[in-house]
């Protein structure tokens, strides 16, 4: 511990933000960094707690309360070489991950928790500027050669930890560059995609090959993939979304957020497409789904231009601290309320609201929703048991935009899944038991969202280290991949 009274002597402080007014003019970053003193205050608050519950809090089990006391000490290639043995990208989960490690934050019970998501960033980002972040795989290979579908953050982690196996992988991607939901879901104003380029160009030093534009199962047969491969990783992701089928869906002017957000991602990196622009600019936009879709929605709308903003969510409006079902160091995510930087630039909120119809004009054209507000009936938790529609509030609200940002419900099912005959769980999520992550069918894999459903990019990294390590498993008898708990099944052995 670099520091035994820093927690006491030191507040919680985060990084400066560019002011509203000038941040929602482009698509860039506008959360600053520390200065050097600032962030060895912010490292130095990391206590000598007895258990360090950080470690169980974060999915991949980020060895905190030790790359705290390495930034104290200002030794970065022993922060980095702590963090870059269990998180293989923390310049995306530095930027856009909800931190539960911070969470289940020691401190946190009675004080502000430790800044741990904006040291891990800071970490990185010192780590390349000092040359740090270099390729890790072997020379001398194994010989066996992996396919990896889909490069989101599933899909560049198990391949990262391949290559570092020593393997061939190759990743095949249907979008025309690398990082899924990372490149085309999140926003430039939360990870502007020189980070993820960059990250690339290292996979690549590493060996890593990317095809690009090349979707399994349409451009290249399923099958193809597994003659030619020693082993398959399917990383595509959860990409169905939830729809709303209520009257008037078919009017124009309604969106499912992802493919609002997408274009706009597009049109940030000039890159090319087809479909007709989805613009809020000048409009009434509605976004139904309280969650970090909607409020990338929300952003986004800011910037070009819309002229009003509202975000609907059916549950009620959460606590402003933890309820009593979500005790530390539980991670209480929806249950308490949250405030992004996209909610500061200006939107009104509505809970406990249910859109019941979508009305249109002669022409075809979203002029207005119908909605209705609802009363919540609670356990002795507090947690939602049912709804009922309040009497006499039913109204019509205008609005020319509509973006659905209610979660994904599965993976897409047409094309390579299909033809590799894969078995679906209960909920169409390939099948793949968490701790195996192999299907049904011979030497092919599954992980990520595409694995257990929507979920954090966060989880979706641990999901592709995981799966790695099975993969490195079935292809050498035994993997010298790093598993959770810190230790490979080759050291176990002996």
């Amino acid at each position: 511990m670099g520091k035994p009274t820093g927690f006491q002597e030191f507040n919680r402080e985060l990084p400066a933000k560019t002011p509203v007014a000038e941040r929602v003019k482009n698509y860039n970053e506008f959360v600053g960094l520390y200065s050097d003193e600032k962030l060895n205050q912010q490292s130095a608050r990391c206590m000598n707690c007895g258990i360090p519950f950080c470690h169980s809090g974060c999915p991949l089990g980020n060895i905190i309360p030790e790359f705290n006391d390495a930034v104290y000490r200002k030794n970065w290639e022993e922060a980095y070489n702590i963090l870059s043995s269990t998180n293989n990208f923390p310049e995306f989960t530095g930027r856009i991950c909800p931190a539960p490690c911070e969470s289940a934050c020691v401190l946190g019970i009675n004080k502000p928790a430790v800044a741990i998501e904006e040291i891990e960033k800071h970490i990185i980002e010192i780590a390349y500027s000092k040359s740090l972040v270099k390729p890790t795989a072997p020379l001398i290979k194994t010989g066996k050669t992996v396919a990896v579908v889909g490069s989101g953050p599933a899909g560049l982690a198990a391949a990262a930890q391949l290559a570092k196996a020593g393997h061939s992988v190759t990743v095949f991607e249907r979008d025309d560059r690398a990082g899924g939901l990372l490149r085309y879901g999140i926003p430039d104003f939360k990870l502007e995609k020189w980070v993820i380029d960059r990250r690339v160009k290292v996979m690549e030093e590493d060996g890593v090959v990317f095809k690009y534009n090349t979707e399994v199962g349409k451009d290249i047969a399923a099958d193809e993939i597994t003659r030619s491969f020693d082993a398959v990783v399917l990383a595509g992701g959860s990409t169905i979304p939830r729809d709303l089928k209520i009257p008037g869906r078919e009017l124009k002017g309604i969106h499912f957020a992802m493919d609002f957000l997408k274009q706009q991602n597009k049109r940030v990196g000039n890159s090319p497409f087809t479909a007709e622009d989805i613009l809020a600019t000048d409009k009434d936009v509605i976004v139904i789904g309280g969650g970090d879709t909607g409020s990338d929605c929300v952003g986004t709308s800011n910037r070009q231009g819309a002229r009003s903003i509202k975000q609907f969510e059916v549950m009620f409006k959460p606590a402003d601290s933890r309820p009593s079902s979500t005790p530390w160091p539980s991670f209480p995510g929806p249950a308490v309320l949250k405030i992004t930087s996209s909610h500061e630039e200006g939107a009104d909120r509505y809970w406990s609201i249910n859109t019941k119809e979508f009305l249109g004009d002669e022409n075809g054209n979203l002029r207005a929703v119908k909605v209705v507000d609802l009363e919540w009936e609670v356990d002795f938790l507090g947690r939602p048991v049912k709804f009922t529609e309040v009497a006499g509030t039913e109204r019509e609200l205008p609005c020319q935009r509509v973006f659905l940002a209610m979660g994904f419900v599965h993976p897409q099912f047409e094309g390579a899944l299909e033809t590799l005959g894969v078995e679906l769980d209960e909920r169409k999520n390939v099948k793949a038991t968490e701790g195996v992550y192999r299907t049904n069918v011979s030497k092919v894999f599954a992980a990520g969202d595409m694995r257990r459903g929507q979920s954090l990019v966060v989880w979706a990294i641990s999901e592709g280290r995981e799966a790695a390590r099975k993969v490195d498993e079935f292809l050498m008898g035994h993997s010298i991949l790093e598993s959770k708990d810190g230790v490979n099944e080759f050291e176990q052995a002996y």
